[in-house]
């Protein structure tokens, strides 16, 4: 089975290189640190499988050069492996096309396991990752307020707290009130992943 490696960090493609180095079923053919590189070289390597950090140099995300490599000519399966494991993470990996979703904690048994099941088609999961799909399904994130869509839109246009403050008519404070809101409502941290987020789940579009 042929293997990709796609991190941006050197340090992590050696050490998966070297975990796999004994895997007499399974050779390297080449690796990337960001997502232009990534595509290129496996158009031209044709692996059987990538291993997708989603965080990566350049100007594409794991998720945006997933997306480009299942569009290649007979293209790769694709496991995500990375230490994030937010819904929206998950659920934009898969939308993707990513075969597989894995934590970086994993032990290697279970990556060396993975990797041979997304080769063989088979569609591979982390219990945590499982687990939080599971949830997502039985229980859905809450809607978002009329006044929470206006502020995400806000967002999305790159309004900080006071420029949206004063184009709500709301106190700064108000805004922060309801940015926590939305934050929980969407499972993210960050004004940006709140965005992508609300983009993902087609609650706003972006121009």
């Amino acid at each position: 089975m042929k293997l990709f490696l796609v991190d941006d960090h050197p340090i992590v493609r050696s050490g998966l290189a070297a975990l796999f180095a004994d895997e007499e079923d399974v050779e390297i053919v080449g690796e990337a640190s960001n997502g232009a590189d990534a595509v290129r070289l496996i158009a031209l390597r044709r692996p059987d499988v990538v291993l997708m950090d989603l965080r990566l140099n350049g100007d594409m995300d794991g998720v945006q050069t997933t997306r480009r490599v299942r569009a290649l000519p007979d293209p790769p399966r694709v496991l995500v492996l990375t230490t994030y494991e937010s819904d929206t993470d998950i659920i934009r990996a898969v939308d993707a096309g990513a075969s597989g979703y894995l934590l970086k904690d994993s032990p290697p048994e279970r990556l060396f396991d993975a990797v041979r099941g997304v080769g063989r088609g088979e569609t591979v999961l982390s219990p945590p990752v499982a687990a939080r799909l599971m949830h997502r399904v039985r229980d859905p994130l809450p809607a978002l307020t009329p006044r929470e869509l206006e502020i995400v839109r806000l967002l999305a246009e790159g309004a900080g707290n006071k420029e949206i403050a004063k184009r709500i008519f709301v106190t700064e404070a108000t805004v922060k009130t309801h940015l926590r809101r939305i934050y929980t409502k969407l499972d993210v941290d960050t004004r940006t992943a709140a965005v992508r987020a609300a983009v993902d789940r087609s609650l706003i579009r972006l121009d």
